[in-house]
């Protein structure tokens, strides 16, 4: 259930959910502010913690309202699209063969049939995202794994639109966002040991910062990354979950 309510200067909308922390994020393009609360919070405890937060959702919607508006993609020959990190130009050429995707240097290389709308040159495009993100993980797991201390029974990768990652630390899974496939490879780094060290504490609080800073110290470097480097306007949360 939810419902806007006024706090200070700010417009809020507060979601209340079976959890057990706060979460506030951040949406562009117009810095709308969404707080998720524990059922039973009290309301007076919410607008304290969104007046404590105050100053950060405000340096946010002013980084938002500062970018330009992102055009819509049509998946169309001379966009620009990100791999991790990287700008490339898109280039569509008609096919009748079977969809797919080639890298070059400078491009990205989208084989699809010409009558191919751009719903569908999307979808090929993110499965190639997909298929490159689950090249990817099992290797850096089985580096970061023995390092953090702790094991993922099952993983996988999914759109996201308010998180990097989630852990279900009950069935010790992790997911990924298929966005992270845009974002420089140390990015997808530090949302996997950010996940796996959720298995060790739950709660974003002082002990899993300190685990954070023990297992990857350049953490924060990282974590910048996800909201500096230019792939598209991302909602800012409080975290990668």
């Amino acid at each position: 259930m939810s419902k806007t309510i006024q706090i200070g200067s700010l417009s809020v909308e507060v979601v209340r959910k079976a959890i057990r922390t706060m979460r506030v994020t951040v949406y562009p393009p117009a810095g709308r502010v969404r707080v998720a609360v524990p059922l039973r919070l009290p309301e007076e405890t919410l607008r304290e913690f969104v007046l404590s937060r105050q100053a950060w959702i405000q340096k946010h919607q002013e980084r938002f309202a500062a970018l330009p508006l992102p055009a819509a993609q049509t998946y169309s020959t001379g966009e620009t699209h990100y791999y991790q990190g990287r700008p490339y130009t898109l280039r569509v050429h008609a096919s009748a063969g079977r969809p797919r995707v080639a890298l070059t240097d400078e491009t990205l290389n989208l084989h699809v049939a010409e009558t191919a709308p751009p719903e569908e040159r999307a979808a090929v495009l993110n499965a190639w995202y997909r298929a490159r993100l689950k090249e990817q993980i099992p290797a850096l797991l089985a580096y970061w794994e023995p390092i953090v201390g702790a094991r993922a029974d099952a993983w996988g990768v999914k759109q996201m639109k308010t998180r990097w990652g989630t852990c279900n630390i009950g069935a010790r899974r992790i997911w990924l966002s298929l966005e992270l496939a845009k974002k420089p490879p140390g990015c997808l780094a530090y949302v996997v040991v950010h996940e796996l060290v959720h298995l060790h504490e739950r709660l974003h609080n002082a002990r899993f910062w300190g685990l954070m800073d023990q297992f990857m110290p350049d953490w924060r470097q990282h974590k910048a990354a996800l909201q500096a480097n230019p792939t598209g306007q991302q909602p800012t949360g409080d975290d990668a979950d």
